[in-house]
């Protein structure tokens, strides 16, 4: 149809694919902004609303359920949804759920303040999955001969934005007070999000959609849902990534603080680390055209293999470790967007369906690989706890956190106490159990269980309880290394799965070769 119908000819509008292209492109910033700055903010909502480890902690991964929620229940209907009700909704969900934490504020020392707090995170994850839900098949529809290079260009506005975003957080943080205002103050950080949601809602909602690949052919709902769940490549492609996310999400948790002990600061690892990816996936093309997405995604798997061994086996030298970085960042740059267009490509009749499924399953795969991994370091914890010190740490918070947790229980429905103490009963209980615990495994058996006594300096760490700020700072000492080299040794044990998805990618690589090379696949 022309452009004063529904949708639009992207053979006739070239103007308008570019702005719809660059509108959702933007729309992956307040999802960066979003990760970023929320986990930037998490120990200033700490203290001004009193919240426990476990309340940030539910806050700061609400996005993830929120965006879990728009991939595996909302996605699946797009067909009958449409592209542009998808992107309706993503800017409905970042306007509400950035308004509704910021109302947060009004509601300190109310017990409502958390779920406040926590509702307005799940309303960012709906909205960042809406834009996973409408811009993959949107950037298919717009681009259907060269869907792996703009997926790429696509997913690198979100590394760009942890970038902008972290720089953004790190800077308001440094900058604190400008005139009459807080500039690092948390409400100020967190409406900077309003800024990318306008733009690109303003960018997005003039234009005229196109349909869904599936749509403009139209086949029904009920025979791409057939076809999604019946083939077996679709159902293998949707495993690889799986094990790809597995891969990112699961070594992401140490790597930065590998660099970080290596003397490399905090920022500098974002930037590195993320920089990388916004630049390969934006400049991916020459790559798709050389080596096609099976030859790009087996390059990938032995990338992030060899880099994750050098992570194992390389404790110092920020030079190699930097290396290391730059070599894991370049394998799983390509996993992510280079395994939608290889779905996109390759089975354009699962449509949108294959398409969300890949990406709702391979979060929920990186997020128990995550689990996994942490529980394969902490197995290796006690090989690199020093055990004097570990012992002299345990037994202090056992004699002296007891009448903290006293303190906490007489202070109890008293708002002015709490703010007074800075903590709440649950949280100094959790520390003295914990640490309880650990020390009568340690008693009873002569060694460390490496997750009770992990878990037990680490809710002494998250405490932040500042009458023990040098108890908190020998913990830190203690369990630093420790932590370091679970970490690795973990690495050792995901190394072999990128290995493995090299070989499958090999395996296709080949047979397209003797079948001619790499073809992508059209609906008839």
């Amino acid at each position: 149809m022309n452009k004063h119908g529904d949708y639009v000819d992207m053979n006739k509008d070239d103007i308008e694919r570019k702005k719809l292209f660059a509108g959702i492109c933007l729309a992956l910033f307040p999802t960066a902004f979003s990760f970023i700055l929320v986990s930037n903010i998490l120990g200033q909502l700490k203290n001004e609303f009193i919240l426990t480890n476990a309340d940030v902690g539910y806050i700061g991964g609400a996005a993830l359920w929120g965006m879990s929620i728009s991939l595996l229940v909302i996605g699946p209907l797009l067909e009958k949804i449409g592209l542009k009700k998808a992107a309706i909704g993503a800017f409905i969900g970042h306007i509400s759920g950035v308004t509704l934490f910021l109302i947060g504020y009004f509601f300190q020392g109310d017990p409502s303040a958390f779920w406040i707090l926590f509702l307005g995170a799940i309303g960012m994850g709906v909205g960042n999955g809406m834009i996973e839900v409408a811009g993959n098949p949107l950037t298919a529809a717009l681009y259907p001969d060269n869907k792996t290079t703009k997926m790429n260009h696509f997913h690198s506005f979100y590394p760009a934005g942890l970038v902008v975003g972290g720089l953004l957080g790190w800077v308001m943080t440094q900058i604190g007070d400008l005139g009459a205002i807080d500039v690092g103050h948390w409400t100020t950080q967190i409406a900077i999000v309003y800024i990318p949601i306008l733009i690109y809602g303003w960018l997005l909602f003039p234009r005229k959609f196109p349909k869904t690949e599936t749509a403009e052919a139209g086949i029904p709902t009920s025979e791409i849902f057939k076809y999604t769940f019946t083939t077996l490549p679709v159902l293998g492609i949707i495993f690889l990534t799986i094990l790809t996310l597995a891969m990112e999400m699961g070594p992401m948790r140490w790597i930065p603080d590998v660099l970080q002990s290596a003397g490399l600061h905090g920022i500098l690892v974002l930037v590195w680390i993320s920089g990388l990816m916004f630049l390969l996936r934006l400049y991916a093309e020459p790559f798709v055209e050389k080596l096609t997405p099976p030859g790009m995604l087996l390059v990938a798997s032995f990338l992030t293999g060899f880099g994750l061994l050098m992570f194992a086996f390389i404790e110092t030298g920020i030079v190699l470790l930097m290396l290391a970085g730059a070599m894991y960042a370049a394998g799983i740059a390509f996993f992510v967007p280079t395994m939608l267009g290889l779905m996109s490509e390759q089975f354009p009749k699962a449509g949108s369906l294959g398409i969300v499924l890949l990406l709702g399953m391979g979060f929920i795969g990186g997020g128990v690989a995550n689990a996994v991994i942490g529980e394969i370091a902490d197995s290796y914890l006690p090989d690199a706890l020093d055990e004097q010190a570990t012992v002299q740490v345990l037994e202090q918070v056992e004699q002296e956190f007891p009448e903290y947790v006293e303190l906490a229980e007489e202070a109890a429905g008293n708002t002015e106490a709490l703010a007074a103490l800075g903590y709440r009963e649950a949280e100094v209980r959790n520390v003295l159990e914990r640490s309880e615990e650990a020390l009568a495994y340690y008693q009873e058996n002569g060694e460390f269980a490496g997750n009770l006594t992990g878990n037990a300096l680490r809710a002494l760490i998250d405490s932040g309880l500042e009458q023990e700020q040098e108890l908190i700072n020998e913990a830190s000492t203690v369990l630093s290394p420790a932590d370091n080299y679970g970490g690795r040794m973990a690495f050792l044990w995901v190394s072999p799965l990128a290995f493995f998805t090299g070989i499958v990618f090999i395996i296709w690589f080949i047979r397209d070769k003797r079948r001619g090379g790499y073809k992508i696949q059209t609906l008839e």
